[in-house]
């Protein structure tokens, strides 16, 4: 008796891909979503270079101009919530071309903006896009690799999710001296365009699991309203500590608090009710992944910070040119290509827990050494602390996730990459108000500005303060580190 013929996968499908281009099928994947996670990371680090020509173009004072930034942080830290929904209710291919038309609408709007508004409303675009993209890689290595192979596929994720912040101020501020700060608007079309290609060939239609995308399960807009209110909040408490009343910041933070709590109760709620959550706080109850949680969550407030930092420092704490603050960092994106993969393979041999750990103490020394620097000082010493800093972000990223989601039931990866990219998404969104804020305070404690004079040491003192600071955040994150390995199953409610 003859045995019935396989089915047919479905065109689009991952069996209907994976049988056209066989094994090499899932690198080809993961690189085409690496690409725009390149993209839409590039588009939130490069505009740090042009802040000061916006600040000019638009008279903006730095609270104002630090919105460029933050309202893209704060809208992909919003949107990380979305992804796993969308995957469901979307698939990959649909929902990964939607994340790539919006993010190249976004550039091409700020590039052409005549007011400050309009480059607001770009950036805001740009960053609903970059945070529902940015989970996605992680969602495929865990779901479409074998644990020996995590490793060196989070290794091929984490180039693209750190070469784009160390060589995107580099590019941009040769950009930002040769055709003004809108071409740094204009860099992101080249990705997207790429991806929109390569999302036809190699993105699957179907969702996480190979499920077709249903339409069945509703979007927890509360959850989601609440999240953002709670992140708004939480944001303009941080800048109202420095500039506002105040009463207006105590508000403000109060209610990001209470949102916090009326979040967690709801999601609560939803789950109770067999409704799925916005965000599955039974993730929390494995021990790895919370404590990955707060690693991210402190590790985004001190890198994000520090990206937004280090090109304002150099230009307006030692005088240079963007052009030249971005032959400083170079060097520092190209020894960052050698670390990954280094550190990625050691991720499928060693502990998360010690490369993670490695990897915050040359960050913190990266920092901590910046007060060394002074008007006087060799540029050659200010690139090899760039570089250290840059060899630590190489031990990070490739082991974190892993640490933290290995263990996971298949079907929680989604809402586990969709959470931990979200926190260290806060950290990063809070990282940048907490840099803005803290910088202030120090020049008017050593009285300076910004813009009073030349450079000079009361203003370095302040950047050095700042510094310190996220020297301190790091040596904070390693402690959480510790715990990312743990031996005990996961708790059977969440497998």
């Amino acid at each position: 008796m003859s045995s019935p013929p396989s089915p047919v996968p479905v065109p689009g499908s991952g069996e209907a891909l994976r049988a056209r281009y066989g094994a090499r099928y899932r690198w080809l994947l993961l690189a085409t979503v690496m690409v725009g996670v390149m993209a839409s990371i590039m588009s939130s680090t490069v505009v740090n270079v042009a802040i000061p020509g916006l600040s000019h173009q638009f008279a903006l004072g730095q609270e104002r101009a630090q919105w460029v930034t933050s309202g893209f942080m704060v809208a992909s830290t919003v949107s990380m919530l979305l992804t796993p929904w969308l995957l469901a209710r979307f698939g990959y291919r649909a929902t990964f071309n939607g994340c790539m038309r919006l993010l190249l609408a976004g550039g091409l709007l700020g590039g052409f903006a005549q007011n400050y508004p309009l480059v607001l409303v770009a950036r805001v675009a740009e960053g609903l896009a970059a945070g529902v993209v940015q989970p996605i890689p992680a969602i495929i290595i865990m779901r479409a690799f074998e644990p020996h192979e995590q490793g060196r596929a989070s290794g091929l994720f984490g180039m693209g999710v750190v070469l784009a912040p160390a060589l995107g101020p580099s590019v941009g501020g040769l950009l930002v001296d040769a055709f003004g700060w809108r071409s740094i608007f204009f860099m992101v079309a080249p990705f997207c365009a790429v991806c929109l290609w390569m999302a036809r060939r190699y993105v699957p239609t179907t969702g996480p699991g190979g499920a077709a995308a249903s339409r069945a399960e509703s979007l927890d807009w509360i959850g989601l309203t609440v999240g953002t209110v709670g992140t708004l909040s939480l944001l303009n408490g941080l800048v109202a500590l420095r500039s506002g009343p105040p009463l207006q910041a105590a508000l403000l933070l109060a209610l990001a608090a209470a949102c916090l709590v009326v979040f967690i109760a709801w999601q609560r709620r939803r789950a109770r009710r067999e409704q799925a959550p916005l965000m599955n706080l039974a993730l929390f109850a494995w021990r790895p992944f919370a404590m990955g949680a707060l690693v991210a969550l402190i590790y985004g407030t001190a890198l994000f910070g520090s990206t937004y930092l280090l090109p304002v420092y150099m230009q307006m704490g030692l005088g240079l040119s963007a052009s030249l603050v971005g032959s400083i960092l170079l060097p520092s994106g190209l020894v960052l290509a050698l670390a990954i993969p280094l550190a990625a393979r050691a991720a499928d041999r060693q502990p998360a827990s010690g490369l993670v750990s490695m990897g915050l103490s040359l960050l913190a020394l990266s920092f901590a050494a910046m007060v060394t620097i002074g008007l006087q000082s060799s540029l050659w010493l200010l690139m090899a602390l760039t570089v250290i800093g840059r060899i630590g972000l190489g031990f990070i990223l490739p082991s974190l996730n892993l640490g933290a989601m290995r263990g996971l039931d298949k079907a929680l990866i989604p809402q586990g990459s969709s959470t931990i990219n979200f926190v260290r998404m806060l950290g990063g969104a809070a990282g940048v108000s907490l840099c803005g804020i803290l910088l202030e305070w120090r020049l008017a404690a050593h009285g300076t500005s910004l813009t009073d004079g030349p450079p000079s040491a009361a203003r370095l003192a302040a950047f050095d303060d700042v510094f310190l600071m996220l020297a301190a955040l790091c040596g904070l994150a390693m402690l959480a580190a510790r715990h990312l390995n743990q031996p005990v199953p996961p708790p059977e409610r969440i497998a």
